[in-house]
C-alpha cells in the first residue's frame, strides 16, 4: 500500500490513530485520499498539522499521504503532527533536537475521563436532595 521509499510515521491522539507516509515530492498533502485543505477545512487545524514539516525547513520536498481514523478533527490534527514528526526522524536523526524542542516529539497524554459507577459522568454527580 506504501509508495516506494516512503517512510512511516505513526502518531495518536485522544482517540485518533494516524498513520502518515513522507516521500521526496513537490509538497502534495492527501489525508484519507482528499487533499489537506478539503480534509480539514480548520486553518487551524491544517497549520497544525504541517508544522512540522516547517519548523525542519522542509515544506514542499515531500508529499504527504496519510490515514487517519477515530476521534474527532482536532485530535486527528494533533495525531497527524505527531506521525509527520516522527516520519521526519526516519529521513534525517539531525531534526530531533529542532523538533524535541518545538514540542512536536512529545505524545500528548492527556485522554477522556472514564463515566464511573453511581455518577452522572466522570466528575458529574446525580443531583442530591436531602428530602
Amino acid at each position: 500500500m506504501a509508495a516506494e521509499g516512503a517512510l512511516y510515521g505513526t502518531g495518536r491522539r485522544k482517540s485518533s490513530v494516524a498513520r502518515v507516509w513522507l516521500s521526496p515530492g513537490d509538497g502534495k498533502l492527501m489525508v484519507n485520499r482528499r487533499p489537506l485543505q478539503e480534509y480539514f477545512s480548520r486553518p487551524t487545524h491544517q497549520a497544525s498539522a504541517v508544522q512540522p514539516l516547517k519548523a525542519a525547513g522542509v515544506e514542499g520536498k515531500f508529499d504527504l499521504r496519510v490515514n487517519v481514523a477515530g476521534g474527532g478533527l482536532t485530535g486527528q490534527a494533533g495525531a497527524v503532527r505527531l506521525g509527520v514528526a516522527r516520519a521526519l526522524l526516519v529521513v534525517d536523526a539531525s531534526l530531533r533536537p529542532t523538533l524535541r524542542k518545538a514540542g512536536f516529539l512529545t505524545r500528548d497524554p492527556r485522554m477522556k475521563e472514564r463515566k464511573k459507577y453511581g455518577q452522572k459522568g466522570a466528575r458529574a454527580r446525580f443531583q442530591f436532595s436531602k428530602r
